[in-house]
C-alpha cells in the first residue's frame, strides 16, 4: 500500500519537556470531557469515543489519575467542563488549504484566536465547506510500531483483514491505518484483540490533491501560521493540503 506524505496531515507533537508536555495532556483532557459529554457514558466500554481519547492520553503519559479525574469531571457536568468542538476553514498562505478541528468552552474567543492567526500570516478564514469539499474524511487508527509489528507483510494483511483501505509507513513510531469512517470502530477493535497497541483513533481529513509552496517567504508564513495554531489550546489538530 502507497504511503502518505508526510505533509499531508498535520498533527505535530512537542518535544518532551514539560511545559509541552502540559500543553498536550491540557488537549486531551479537554477530548476526555467532550467524549464523556457526546457519549453520555464515562464508561469506555460503551463509548468508544472514550476509549479512544483514553487510548490518546496513555500513549501520551498522561497519568491514569489525570484521566480518571477528567472522566469523573465530565460525568459529574463540573464547572468549566462545558466543552464542544469546532471546526474552522481556510487558506494559508501559497493557497493551502486548512482545517482547524478543535474544542472549547468559549467559541467566540476561539474563532477570534483563529482567524487572528489567518490574519496575521497572510491566510484567509473562510466558511464552512469553503475547503472541506478539497478532503476525504476517513478513520485513522493510529498503531505504535514496536516489537509486536514485526513483519510487516503480515501487520498489512492483518490491517486489510481489519478493514482498512491505505496504510502509511512513512513514520517511524507509528503506523496509521486509514479506513471509512463506519468501519473505524470494528477495526481498531480487531487490531487491539490482536495484541496491537493503539495510540489513537479518530476522524482525519486526507487531501485529494496536494500543494506546493515555492516562494520562501509564503513557505514561512504557512508554517508560522501552523505554529501559532498549534499553540492554542483549544486546537485539537491541524489538516493541510501541503506538500514539501
Amino acid at each position: 500500500m502507497s504511503g502518505h506524505s508526510k505533509w499531508a496531515t498535520i498533527k505535530r507533537k512537542k518535544g518532551a519537556n514539560d511545559a509541552a508536555r502540559a500543553k498536550i495532556w491540557t488537549k486531551i483532557a479537554r477530548e476526555i470531557l467532550v467524549a464523556v459529554k457526546e457519549g453520555n457514558s464515562g464508561d469506555p466500554n460503551i463509548n468508544p469515543r472514550l476509549r479512544d481519547a483514553i487510548a490518546k492520553a496513555r500513549a501520551n503519559n498522561m497519568p491514569n489519575d489525570n484521566i480518571q479525574r477528567n472522566i469523573k469531571k465530565g460525568e459529574g457536568g463540573a464547572e468549566g467542563t462545558n466543552f464542544s468542538e469546532v471546526l474552522y476553514e481556510g487558506y494559508g498562505p501559497g493557497s493551502v488549504a486548512i482545517i482547524v478541528h478543535g474544542n472549547t468552552d468559549n467559541k467566540n474567543r476561539t474563532a477570534a484566536d483563529i482567524r487572528h492567526a489567518f490574519d496575521k500570516c497572510g491566510g484567509s478564514l473562510g466558511q464552512s465547506g469553503s475547503v472541506a469539499f478539497m478532503f476525504d474524511q476517513m478513520g485513522e487508527i493510529q498503531v505504535k510500531r514496536d516489537d509486536k509489528v514485526d513483519d510487516m507483510d503480515d501487520f498489512e494483511l492483518n490491517a486489510i483483514d481489519a478493514g482498512a483501505d491505505d496504510i502509511d509507513l512513512e513514520d517511524d513510531e507509528k503506523i496509521s491505518v486509514y479506513t471509512k469512517l463506519d468501519a473505524m470502530k470494528e477495526a481498531t477493535d480487531k487490531l487491539t484483540k490482536l495484541g496491537y497497541t493503539i495510540m489513537d483513533s479518530d476522524v482525519t481529513y486526507l487531501p485529494q490533491t496536494e500543494v506546493k509552496i515555492d516562494d520562501e517567504k509564503k513557505r514561512e508564513q504557512f508554517e508560522r501560521l501552523i505554529d501559532m495554531l498549534d499553540e492554542n489550546d483549544d486546537v485539537v489538530d491541524v489538516f493541510t493540503n501541503y506538500s514539501e
